[in-house]
């Protein structure tokens, strides 16, 4: 630790003589900040501003020039243009400032590179992996899930990893058994041979030479192994629900606490006591089958959990599982951090929460409430048909929040600070030294928040009112809540059981996690750090039958009531997109959270290829945020420590369904003009067009940008433009809908689990579920836009071919903008043709060309060359 005592004047000298070159490996930091160069954010600036001045001028220019003849056209057109303006600027302000984040791992290791015979320095991490019905979401790509953690490239002593069952599967139950026994080959093999990625599904069945790499001589013979134990694996959680050991009379007999002890009559998937099972305890693998010489055998930590339900219980859906889980793994093994995955979504980079350690650890890291990481798909069509992998949300929108105060939650791929999660108050100033002194030695005056650290180090209630005496005052209520955290007597814990639930153990458990998640404090410019080797002297966790119990009793219904939970602290209630407010939750504290995009990805998921299940999937998405918009979540009423451009993210969020309206709206309007043969604008002046080709011009440069700095692809962009239509005129239009009704009307919205997709080896398409056509409402609103749009084009051709002055010039602009909505629904329309033979298509498209057929046959001119009427 010698060197790493430098005195301030040393780095002072060292800045002098080496400029922001870091010459000490105690100042070097765990991850870097880069922000775009002047020659593409400046431009992009400027393109902003000039988009503006643009669009409010052709507002002006639109208003002061009227049609009289299509009034009602004109209102409606100029009420969606100022509303489309609106909500490109909602969109497009927190996107001024886009950075880009990297980490050194080496660093890492290094700095926490301790004596071999103690266990690692890094701080523990507990992660939550949620699944609900074993028909929706397949156990075995559950287990793959499982064993890819399990094998992580992580300190398997710091390793925790908690499997939710809502749906209480005795199924599930015995598959986590199965995933048990088999991770004690699976783990060993990948740390030996540094398999990467670490899901065994994928890694056997990718296309990639296993062999590239490799150097071990006993790799052929330990991958044809385990392959074999792999698929001898599958075929066994395959045949599970036909075996015996499912049966009726093994279930009531064999599953462990609930079935075996509960006296409930008629017990069910919703009526059945707390279930708590370690499936796999902290110790080494007894696997013989390889050669195992010089490799880590040790096992992380696997607990199965499925919180007790009743019938007149309301479980909260996810939110509530996320704080049943956060409250037993408190109890049981109380990592600092928190690593939150969907069933469906594995570890692909076998680094990644050694990536997210590095912001959490690095000097300033105790600001971070989580790091969150993009969602990457597997399975995905080649040309993205319905913008499944959300490329402009994922590698444009988060990077730009990022530079702000932090990316959204997303509700998977996230690691969470835990006592951000309690509710706490972030640092607001990096504290010093652990004494009253030592502050005052390094400043004259101490302030409001050296008092706030300096009164949680001190129990002296004397020593705290002098304090208070000459300093700056008495500390808010949130700060009383936090300082309670750090007290011990009886009084302190009987007020937190009235905010956290009658847990004494889960009380106890807050010091530990606060403190073990902070930097190490192991220089100057660390003020509030833990001192190195604390972690690694902590002995492994043990998970006896009193702490199991305790667990048990932190996931009953009543444990919530009279509590916070679920209004202030863990995951939020009340709304679809639970993932979203809670990440508000802590933003609207002040925490900051940070994007971290990592290559290879950090995990790997998969995501509905089929036209109505991704509608489905983004209706759920916009309803939850037109809930928001309704509540108290709304960032409208955003406390003053969210910074404004987060505030406006927040509202963008909240309000993008609402666009809906308009742009449903809007793309009947072209059509409704060639019926009419009357056009919202009467000439197309030369001002006009002009301000009309600045507006497409900057929007398409700006595009071009920032398809430049972030690296998609420019058909990824374009696919994010046709489904933003094509869900703006259908899913988002109803969860406007079903939020007004619940708001209005007080009725329960609800949706069932989206089915994670998995490839039916028996068949020969991979993306055969992208064919099919499954009929849903959603599509109607798509359908009658089409045609309307289709037979409109028809009708103003007709005209013009009939009139003997026919007026092109407004005719084009009609058809144009017909062509460009028609345009955005090619992906629907390729959907709707399933595999090419389907006869619904063949039907609509017969409908279409009958009818344009009939109507240039029925149609004449008249004496007036400007109407067209029809025969009776």
């Amino acid at each position: 630790m010698g060197k790493l005592r430098i005195t301030r004047l040393e780095t002072e000298a060292s800045k002098k003589n080496y400029g922001d070159q870091y010459d000490f490996e105690a100042y070097r930091p765990l991850t870097t900040k880069e922000t775009l160069p002047p020659s593409i954010i400046c431009p992009y600036l400027l393109l902003v501003i000039l988009r503006i001045i643009a669009l409010i001028l052709t507002l002006a220019w639109r208003l002061v020039h009227p049609n009289k003849d299509a009034l009602l056209l004109w209102g409606l057109s100029i009420a969606c243009e100022f509303w489309f303006g609106l909500a490109w600027l909602l969109d497009q302000l927190p996107k001024l400032r886009p950075v880009k984040r990297k980490t050194d791992l080496k660093l890492l290791e290094e700095k926490f590179k301790i004596k071999e015979e103690l266990y690692s320095d890094l701080p523990a991490i507990d992660i939550f992996v949620t699944t609900t019905d074993p028909d929706k979401e397949p156990p075995l790509t559950t287990a793959n899930t499982i064993l890819s953690i399990l094998a992580a490239d992580y300190p398997a002593e710091r390793l925790s990893c908690y499997l939710s069952d809502d749906g209480a599967s005795y199924f599930t139950y015995n598959v986590m058994f199965v995933v048990a026994k088999f991770s004690k080959l699976w783990v060993p093999f990948c740390r030996k041979h540094n398999i990467e990625p670490r899901n065994p599904d994928y890694y056997f069945s990718k296309k990639k030479d296993p062999l590239k790499g490799m150097v071990h001589p006993d790799f052929v013979q330990d991958y044809n192994l385990v392959k074999k134990k792999y698929d001898q694996f599958k075929v066994y959680i395959n045949g599970l629900p036909q075996s015996e050991l499912l049966s009726k009379e093994n279930e009531e007999k064999y599953w462990s606490g609930a079935w075996s002890h509960s006296k409930v009559e008629g017990h069910s998937v919703q009526n059945h006591d707390a279930i708590v099972e370690v499936v796999l305890k902290p110790g080494k693998s007894d696997c013989k089958d390889i050669s195992l010489e010089g490799v880590d055998t040790n096992l992380p930590i696997l607990v199965y959990i499925s919180r007790e339900k009743r019938p007149n219980f309301d479980p909260n859906k996810k939110a509530g599982a996320m704080n049943a889980l956060m409250r037993a793994s408190a109890i049981l093994s109380n990592g600092p951090f928190i690593l939150n995955l969907d069933c469906d979504h594995y570890i692909y980079n076998s680094k990644a929460m050694k990536e997210a350690i590095c912001f959490m650890l690095d000097r300033g890291g105790d600001g971070i409430c989580y790091v969150q990481f993009p969602q990457r798909f597997d399975g995905i069509d080649p040309s993205d048909r319905y913008a499944n992998k959300n490329a402009v949300f994922f590698d444009v929108i988060m990077r730009c929040h990022d530079g702000i105060q932090g990316p959204f939650y997303v509700g998977t791929g996230c690691v969470f600070r835990r006592v951000a999660l309690y509710g706490i108050d972030p640092p607001k100033l990096k504290r010093y030294g652990p004494t009253f002194s030592d502050i005052l030695t390094y400043r004259k005056t101490s302030t409001k928040e050296d008092e706030k650290y300096i009164k949680l180090c001190m129990k002296d209630d004397q020593d705290i009112n002098k304090l208070e005496s000459i300093t700056f005052g008495k500390l808010t209520k949130e700060d009383d809540k936090f300082i309670e955290l750090c007290t011990k007597d009886d009084q302190d814990i009987n007020t937190l059981e009235s905010i956290f639930g009658k847990s004494k153990p889960l009380i106890e458990s807050f010091d530990n996690a606060e403190k073990e998640g902070l930097p190490l404090n192991d220089h100057l410019s660390v003020r509030n750090g833990r001192q190195p080797g604390m972690i690694a002297e902590r002995d492994r966790i043990i998970l006896d039958d009193d702490k199991i119990e305790e667990a048990k009793k932190a996931i009953s219904c009543w444990f919530e009531d009279g509590t916070e939970w679920g209004k202030q602290r863990g995951w939020i209630y009340g709304s679809l997109t639970e993932d979203v407010v809670t990440g508000y939750t802590m933003h609207n504290r002040g925490w900051e959270s940070v994007y971290c995009v990592p290559t290879p990805d950090a995990f790997r998921g998969t995501a509905p290829i089929n036209l109505t299940d991704r509608l489905h999937q983004v209706l759920r998405w916009a309803t939850g945020s037109v809930e928001i918009f309704f509540s108290h979540n709304n960032a409208f009423y955003a406390s003053d420590k969210m910074k404004m451009l987060q505030r406006i993210a927040y509202i963008n969020l909240a309000t993008y369904p609402f666009t809906s309206i308009l742009l449903t709206i809007y793309c009947y309007v072209p059509a409704i003009s060639l019926f009419n043969n009357k056009y919202v604008v009467r000439d197309l002046s030369p001002t006009f067009l002009g301000l009309l080709l600045t507006i497409t011009a900057t929007l398409c440069l700006l595009a071009l940008l920032e398809i430049k700095w972030s690296g998609i692809s420019l058909e990824q962009y374009w696919r994010n433009q046709q489904f933003w239509l094509m869900s703006g005129t259908s899913a988002h239009l109803f969860a406007v809908l079903q939020g007004l009704l619940k708001v209005v009307c007080k009725l329960e919205i609800k949706f069932n689990v989206t089915s994670k997709s998995t490839h039916d080896e028996d068949d020969d398409d991979e993306f055969a579920d992208l064919y099919v056509v499954k009929w849903s409402t959603l599509m109607i609103p798509l359908i009658l836009i089409m045609v309307f749009n289709v037979l409109a084009i028809a009708v103003g051709f007709t005209r013009a071919a009939y009139s003997t002055t026919p007026i092109w010039g407004s005719l084009i602009g009609g058809v144009f903008f017909s062509v460009w909505v028609l345009s955005h629904l090619h992906p629907f329309i390729l959907g709707l043709r399933g595999k090419g033979d389907m006869p619904g298509i063949i039907y609509i498209w017969s409908a279409i060309i009958a009818i344009t057929i009939s109507l240039l046959w029925v149609v004449k001119p008249t004496a007036s060359d400007s109407q067209v009427i029809l025969k009776v």
